[in-house]
């Protein structure tokens, strides 16, 4: 279950931060190259951006984006190498880490339900680059508000509907304190609570993080159930327990609150994820000749 939290969080991240333009990305592109490789990817998930570029290390020149203070709460990066090497045990340079990822993903998340819960296109190639800047330009903040969530999804042509279901992933996971204890101690920089926040809830986060500074420290992003992917994230958000402000923000426009409520129908929230998903998973990808196949995924070829 620790693992099926970290890849839905990578698939989150790879859609959104990536180098990662669709157009080269097919169902079964692995078909005539490495007939195996879905299913391999497959039982190696359940054992244990979009370019992969989050999965590479840092360098002595170089500080690299599974190193950017957002993505310190992801884990578990072993996990997607172990799988990578499974697939090259039968297909030598043949499946990019960036499928594998999206794959691994879909397929943690799955595992419970016994079928795939969404599509996913391949075809992916690996990045050759890996910086920080990139995780800081394009991931909302999570004290972002409303109108700047909407604006970084448009630059990445998703839309409203797109932020409010793919904000659902926040029902696995954790978040660590100093993402959003501004709320529970100096919200407009004078010692104050987030009024928007559940008193009750407020209550119990500050029994686990007791200062501004406290960076070590996490808590679930969804109270409620932090192992299972399901649509109590919206749940806890309509009770005003969403952990972060840009959880929050969904609730302060009248359109994505519409949208909150019709998702709390958990087979709305399954089938819309599906669609947002496979979206995300489309941008900015490598294709044709562009990058590499990286032989491991922590290192450029």
């Amino acid at each position: 279950m620790r693992n099926q939290a970290f890849v839905l969080v990578c698939i989150v991240v790879f859609g959104v931060v990536g180098t990662c333009h669709g157009g080269g990305l097919k169902k079964n592109y692995y078909a005539d190259k490495c007939r195996d490789a879905e299913e391999i990817i497959k039982n190696a998930t359940e054992q244990r951006g979009c370019d992969a570029s989050i999965l590479l290390n840092s360098t002595a020149n170089n500080t690299a984006e599974k190193d950017a203070v957002p993505n310190q709460t992801l884990s578990r990066f072993d996990a997607i190498d172990d799988i990578k090497a499974e697939v090259e045990k039968k297909c030598p340079n043949v499946v990019s880490c960036a499928d594998v990822l999206a794959l691994a993903a879909r397929d943690a998340v799955s595992f419970k339900f016994q079928r795939p819960l969404w599509e996913v296109l391949t075809g992916r190639r690996d990045g050759t680059v890996s910086q920080i800047s990139e995780v800081l330009a394009n991931i909302p903040s999570p004290s972002s508000n409303f109108t700047t969530l909407v604006r970084n999804f448009a630059n990445h042509s998703l839309n409203v509907r797109d932020l409010v279901v793919l904000s659902g992933a926040h029902t696995i996971g954790v978040g660590h304190c100093n993402a959003f204890s501004n709320r529970l101690y100096n919200f407009t920089g004078k010692g104050d609570q987030d009024p928007s926040l559940n008193a009750t809830y407020a209550a119990f986060l500050k029994t686990q993080c007791q200062s501004l500074s406290d960076n070590t420290t996490f808590v679930p992003m969804d109270p409620i159930s932090v192992l299972a992917f399901d649509s109590n994230y919206y749940v806890t958000l309509k009770q005003n327990r969403g952990l972060f402000q840009s959880d929050a923000a969904l609730l302060t426009n009248n359109g994505s609150s519409n949208i909150v409520n019709q998702l709390l129908n958990q087979n709305k929230f399954f089938a819309e994820f599906a669609r947002s998903i496979k979206k995300m998973g489309a941008i900015g990808v490598l294709t044709g000749n562009a990058g590499e196949i990286r032989k491991k995924c922590f290192v450029v070829n």
